[in-house]
């Protein structure tokens, strides 16, 4: 169904509706702090300090990011808490992933073989289609706080430590912005996307406006980062049982040649939608997002941000996908799972060479229901600026690819 062509200068104001009581009372208890955004340098020295000794280069990227972060002047106090928890979290999470491969060698040495990655532009089922391939007891999908806080399998005293903290964040998520879950359910102990454990993402930038990290994105050598990430899959894995590793992001889109690089016998799943569709479905959540960060927003630049970055991300893509070989690559249309997940999910258990099992099927109403007491997700192009000549112009090239797969 098309959107109507409305002329962006005509466009109305969006409204934007008054913040979560508890979003402002958090706001008023960390004023105290928010003063520290000046000094970037000095509470980046006093993270790295508590966090422990990471390699020069990794510090100085993230050194570079929180400098920049606290530039935005939109910046509010749970912002910059949110990037200092940020910066904190991957320093810590890279302290301890260089300590363990030093006290354990092998880890270093832990096969990662034939791994699946679900790729595509957000919002176009690529976490149902995780969700519906994490069902296979062969498989194993690496959980929101195992990415949030990469060890090995500790005691359980450790592992409910570290659920907590990341039912901690999906709660403060929540309770900052209660529409969230209605379009991104999360779930701490629910498997989640490869974003949490890669060191460098766009993601950051749907928290705040951090030019100059953009541009260093645009010009950055993935490499490493996939090669840090292989580390952390395989630190999951030592001492534990070897299964298929199934992981999951839309933002490997953009860089499927380093990834592939690093795993050259991943088996990638391409996940497939209309963009009009997929664009304002994703500016809606990163506005959600953004909210608890930013005050206020603007949402027409949103929009204009994030076409640009997710068509620059699937250009990208598109050129990784020509050297990729045929046998490696799954294209699945919308249809598959987002209107009929049973008919579905055999056929992308099929096609990766997995077997699907009555015990799976008894386990997908789990998968592909909506969680219970969220509400339908709406949105629209005109509330970001945009129109739909704007998204077809910025996806021809991915437009003619996804009518060839809808009707293969």
């Amino acid at each position: 169904m098309s959107a109507p062509d409305l002329s962006a200068p005509d466009l109305p104001e969006p409204a934007q509706s008054a913040p979560p009581l508890a979003l402002t009372l958090a706001n008023l208890l960390l004023r105290p702090g928010f003063a520290s955004r000046r000094s970037p340098d000095r509470v980046f020295d006093r993270l790295a300090a508590q966090a422990g000794p990471v390699d020069a280069v990794f510090s100085a990227e993230f050194r570079f990011l929180l400098r920049n972060w606290a530039r935005d002047e939109h910046l509010t106090p749970v912002g910059w808490w949110s990037a200092q928890g940020h910066v904190r979290r991957h320093l810590t999470n890279r302290a301890r992933v260089r300590r363990l491969i030093a006290e354990h060698p092998r880890i270093a040495r832990e096969p990662v073989e034939r791994p699946v990655f679900v790729v595509g532009l957000p919002r176009t089922a690529t976490t149902l289609t995780h969700g519906v391939l994490s069902l296979s007891e062969q498989h194993r999908c690496p959980r929101l706080w195992e990415l949030l806080t990469p060890d090995l399998e500790g005691t359980e005293r450790q592992r409910k430590r570290a659920v907590a903290a990341a039912r901690g964040m999906v709660g403060a998520i929540n309770l900052f912005s209660p529409h969230y879950r209605d379009i991104h359910p999360m779930s701490a102990e629910g498997p989640e996307e490869c974003t949490f454990a890669l060191p460098h993402t766009i993601m950051p930038l749907s928290q705040a406006r951090i030019p100059e990290y953009r541009a260093r994105h645009y010009e950055r050598d993935f490499r490493p980062d996939y090669s840090y990430l292989k580390q952390i899959y395989q630190v999951l894995q030592y001492g534990r049982p070897r299964r298929r590793w199934v992981l999951k992001s839309p933002l490997h889109t953009e860089n499927l040649d380093a990834l592939l690089s690093v795993f050259p016998d991943a088996t990638i799943v391409w996940t497939h939608r209309d963009p009009a569709a997929v664009v304002p479905s994703f500016c809606s959540l990163i506005e959600h997002g953004m909210a608890i960060t930013l005050s206020p927003l603007d949402l027409r630049e949103l929009g204009a941000t994030w076409l640009e970055l997710l068509s620059r991300s699937m250009t990208r893509g598109l050129a990784a996908r020509s050297v990729i070989p045929r046998e490696s690559l799954i294209d699945v249309p919308y249809s598959w799972l987002g209107s009929d997940p049973a008919a579905g999910a055999p056929k992308l258990y099929d096609a990766i060479g997995a077997r699907w099992t009555d015990a799976d099927a008894a386990r997908l109403p789990r998968v592909a229901a909506r969680p219970k007491g969220s509400r339908p997700h709406r949105y629209d192009l005109a509330r970001y600026g945009l129109t739909r000549a704007d998204v077809d112009a910025a996806f021809a090239g991915y437009n003619a690819l996804r009518a060839e797969v809808d009707r293969a």
